[in-house]
């Protein structure tokens, strides 16, 4: 019940969130603020009905460090990122043509900001932290990845392939990164770093969102393999590659922090042997 409670709480701020950035599509500025301030909110939803349910102190969301977790976790999203496009610019085809969009470059920035915490607190604080407490970090991983994978078939130019990519390098690499961390804003600060780069900066395809408008004005062709195709980089084996890395760092330091879970196991009740004299 609680795990529903949480996340029809989130949810709906999403929804919202995601509704209110629609409607002012265009307005830069707008955008912005309704990203940033629909952050804010999810939070506050998220930290109120917690408390409500759990009976507990927010430790996941702690104040003290936030910035600095945050900021960590944008600049490992944004490296992971740049390097991939990097690869893909020496082996397929991704040509800078110039200076693209700054107002698009902050739409981005509050539609990513929007995005990162609200999909962050909905997958690993709410989904992958209660279903942890039954089945143990490595199938809570593994479960909650594939269901952030197959979110994303609703994309516009999604595919099984992408869903599969989206699963693996981010929905178990930002799992490994909360497990890791046992804090939710170094993956939120990730996540954010990892979109707002793709879009925001390199004006590449979001998780088959269509092409963004982003500060520079790129283009990118070559085997889908290598380029993501339609879904964009995230369909490349390259980012695959570097999720995959990155999920292994992740809970090599989760183990070496004892932060992994085990597996819950049923108590078997087991009926002692009478020996009976004829």
């Amino acid at each position: 019940m609680r795990l529903l409670k949480q996340l029809l709480a989130v949810a709906a701020v999403a929804f919202v969130g995601i509704q209110a950035i629609v409607a002012v599509e265009g307005n830069a500025w707008l955008t912005l603020v309704i990203g940033v301030l629909a952050s804010v909110v999810a939070v506050s939803v998220y930290g109120w009905v917690v408390r409500r349910t759990e009976r507990r102190d927010l430790t996941e969301l702690a104040r003290a460090g936030a910035g600095a977790r945050i900021a960590r976790g944008a600049l490992i999203g944004f490296g992971m990122f740049a390097a991939v496009i990097v690869t893909i610019a020496f082996v397929a085809d991704y040509d800078v043509d110039g200076l693209g969009s700054v107002s698009g470059a902050l739409a981005l920035l509050g539609v990513m900001a929007a995005a990162a915490v609200t999909e962050e607190l909905l997958f690993r604080g709410v989904l992958f932290r209660i279903v942890e407490e039954r089945t143990g970090t490595w199938l809570a991983l593994v479960l909650t990845g594939v269901v952030f994978g197959l979110m994303h078939l609703f994309n516009p130019d999604a595919s099984v392939w992408g869903a599969i990519c989206i699963a693996v390098e981010a929905g178990f690499m930002l799992a490994a990164c909360y497990a890791a961390t046992r804090n939710l804003w170094v993956p939120i600060g990730l996540h954010f770093g990892w979109n707002f780069a793709a879009g925001g900066i390199f004006s590449v395809v979001v998780s088959g969102n269509g092409q963004s408008e982003g500060l520079l004005d790129a283009t990118m062709s070559g085997p889908a393999l290598v380029t993501g195709g339609e879904f964009g980089p995230e369909g490349s084996l390259y980012t695959v590659a570097a999720g995959v890395v990155l999920t292994l760092v992740f809970m090599w330091l989760a183990h070496r922090r004892g932060h992994i879970v085990a597996r819950r196991r049923r108590a078997v009740d087991v009926q002692p042997a009478t020996a009976t004299v004829s």
